[in-house]
């Protein structure tokens, strides 16, 4: 290889590690606005049910930019992915069947 292709090489490298750090930022940012965006609904006089839609669907933008760009899933094998949310959903269901196991109903005492 010659100086000049390889210089070339060390170049492209360089600025695909530079685009990258850019998404990163971008994405913080994005982050950052989405939390604040968050704090104020809050605050805001909305109902009960839109509030909590709000908040929930947030959160999973937020989670979704976390998990495929700060995790790398978007850069990893589909494999990995697809093994990532097999434990996802696990830990789901396991959480949903503790909550309904020891439910608020589950946990009175017994009438005498």
């Amino acid at each position: 290889m010659s100086a000049t292709a390889i210089s070339a090489a060390g170049h492209d490298a360089h600025e695909h590690n530079e685009s990258k750090f850019q998404i990163y930022v971008q994405i913080a940012m994005l982050l950052a606005v989405i939390t604040g965006v968050e704090i104020v609904a809050v605050y805001l006089p909305f109902a009960k049910w839109l509030l909590v839609t709000a908040l929930v669907v947030l959160s999973a933008v937020k989670f979704l930019f976390v998990i495929f760009y700060f995790m790398h899933l978007r850069w990893d094998k589909p494999f990995c992915t697809i093994l990532f949310f097999i434990g996802l959903v696990l830990a789901g269901g396991t959480m949903w069947a503790l909550l309904a196991l020891f439910s608020v109903e589950a946990s009175l005492p017994l009438p005498v």
